[in-house]
Order: C-alpha cells, then structure tokens, then sequence
C-alpha cells in the first residue's frame, strides 16, 4: 500500500466499533544472499544501483536509532531463516502499480502446509539482491495445500525488491522463507452470533492478506453486518474488482472509497475514515471485535503514518469498551 502522510485534516474515528486494519508493507531488509549464477537470473545495473546506499536525513537517522533493537533482532531472523527456491508461475499487473504474483511451491509441501491462518506472510528475495521483502499473503491456506502455490498482491515501489519482483518473468526462481506470523485469531471473535458485526478496512495492496480472510471465510454469512471499506486513489488503482461479486455473495458488503476519484464517480469519496464515519453506527461494542492487520517489521519512514493509526485504532477501541482481548492482531 502507499502510506503517504496524514492529511491536514484527518476524519475523526467513530466510538464503539470493530474495525479490521489492512497494510501488506514491503520492508527490505540487508541479509547475506548465498550466491547465485548469472544464468538464474540477471538485472539491468540501473535498477540494481537503485538499491546501494543512499543519504539519510536526520528524521530517518532518528527514526532507524529508535528501531534499532528490533532491526538487529529481525537480521539475526533473516540469518538463521530457512530458504526455499520457487519458480513464478505467474505474474500480471492487476492495477496501476499492483501485481498478481503467483509462486510454486508444489515441490516443497512442508513450506505449503506451514500456511494454517489467514494474516500470515513470509520474506521473499531475489538472487543477486541481498535485500528482502516481507509480503502478505494473499490466497487462502486451502489454496497452498490444493494448488501448491502462494499468491500475493505487491506494489511496485522504485528501488525496492519489489520493483525487481514485479520486473519477473515465469519460470525465473525466487527465494521464500518459511511461513511467519500468528495470523488472525478468528476464533477470539466467535461465534458470529455473539459477534454479528465486523468492519474491513483496507487500503491499497493491503487489501491481500483481507483477501485471505475472506476467501477462508469466517462466517459472514452468519453474521449481520460485514462491510469492506476499501480505499484507493481511483479505480485504476483497485485490485480484485473481478472479486467483489463473489465476496458479496458470500456476505461480504463492499464499499469502494476513492480519494481521488473522476466526476463520473458517484460512490464513497475521501478517505475510508471519512466514509465510515458517514455510515450507521453500531450501538453494541459487546458485540464487536477489532482486527488489526500489520506486521512488526513497519520501520520504512513512509509507513510510520500507517503504524500510528493502528495505535490510535487501539486506544478508540479501548476506550469505546471492545475488550482488549477483542483486539486481534497478526503480529
């Protein structure tokens, strides 16, 4: 997702609510690469000097000294982490700036089975490059154990693994770490009955671990109010339309919110705070619970936005009475 700054003027959050958050964040991040023969797969130089070192401003030495613990911790994960090759069997743009990438990994079912929850993600790099990227994945676990492949939703950003991902062809090799994260805790928000009401935001590319959610179900049919607020600049700018209808039907309302839509546009404007706040409030925080959609690894400067509004997300969410144990995070 892009996680630009804050706007002027932010729309209050509505009290009383369960919201589910969505960033899928791309964090590279340096690690020793085993090396990798020129015939696997090469770059053009210009992208690769993309990705050497760059100035640093003081608001992001700042920023990396405060992250500094846990950016040693992460590089002694990336270490030790376990790398499996897998070739691409598929790669498309989906919308300005987003791509479907779909990964084999029918040769490796410990890593496919290793997918149990909807939220989590792994690290994926590049030979020749040393710098990962952490992705969410977006197919449902049941999608690893039929089709033996993971498939995720990545934003190209200039002079990130990302960029290069998306620069693949099928058949070049990629390198995954194992399965990451608890996931959602779903269960902590059953039955449906006893939690009728759940609220989808995302944005961006963090609509792919969401996704994940949906398409592993999690009985929205059973409940009774279950809304996707989905946000982006403009449609172009919009993955999985070619979905909507099939999450629709299987109890998902999707409520697309474009920030800079054209004038033939006659839905939801804005920000997706914004058009929340326009809609009916739920009156039973009892009967709400709170998704949070994240991952730990959120230290790139552009993203700080994103980790600040989870944290606000919690403390309206506590103070409106929805149980801290009702506050589910994938991290």
């Amino acid at each position: 997702m892009s996680c630009s700054p804050p706007p002027p003027s932010c729309p209050k959050y509505l009290p009383n609510q369960s919201l589910i958050m969505s960033a899928n964040l791309l964090l590279p991040l340096p690690v020793p690469s085993p090396a990798a023969t020129h015939a696997q797969l090469s770059f053009p130089m210009s992208i690769l000097r993309r990705l050497g070192p760059r100035h640093l401003t003081s608001s992001h030495l700042l920023h990396r000294r405060r992250l500094s613990s846990f950016a040693a911790a992460a590089v002694a994960r990336q270490d030790t982490a376990a790398w499996t090759q897998a070739p691409l069997s598929e790669i498309e743009p989906v919308a300005e700036s987003l791509f479907h990438v779909s990964i084999d990994v029918s040769d490796h079912p410990d890593l496919a089975a290793s997918h149990t929850l909807p939220g989590q993600y792994l690290q994926l790099r590049i030979p020749e490059v040393d710098k990962p990227s952490f992705l969410a994945i977006a197919s449902p676990p049941s999608f690893a154990a039929s089709r033996g492949a993971f498939e995720f939703l990545v934003k190209s950003i200039a002079g990130s693994t990302a960029e290069l991902l998306c620069a693949l062809k099928r058949g070049n090799v990629v390198e995954l770490s194992h399965v990451m994260g608890k996931g959602f805790g779903i269960d902590q928000i059953e039955p449906p009955e006893k939690y009728p009401t759940v609220l989808i935001f995302a944005t961006g590319s963090g609509i792919s671990p969401i996704r994940s959610l949906i398409e592993s179900g999690f009985g929205a049919k059973q409940r009774s109010d279950v809304r996707l607020y989905y946000g982006a600049r403009n449609l172009k700018r919009m993955a999985y339309q070619d979905r909507f209808k099939e999450w629709e039907s299987s109890g998902v309302t999707i409520v697309p919110v474009l920030s800079q839509p054209d004038s033939s546009w006659s839905g939801e404007a804005g920000y997706v705070q914004a058009a929340f706040a326009r809609a009916t409030q739920i009156s039973s925080p009892a009967g709400t619970g709170a998704v949070l959609c994240g991952q730990k690894q959120m230290a790139e400067v552009r993203c700080i936005y994103v980790f600040s509004l989870f944290k606000e997300v919690t403390s309206i969410l506590v103070a409106a009475g929805v149980s801290t144990d009702k506050i589910l995070k994938n991290f």
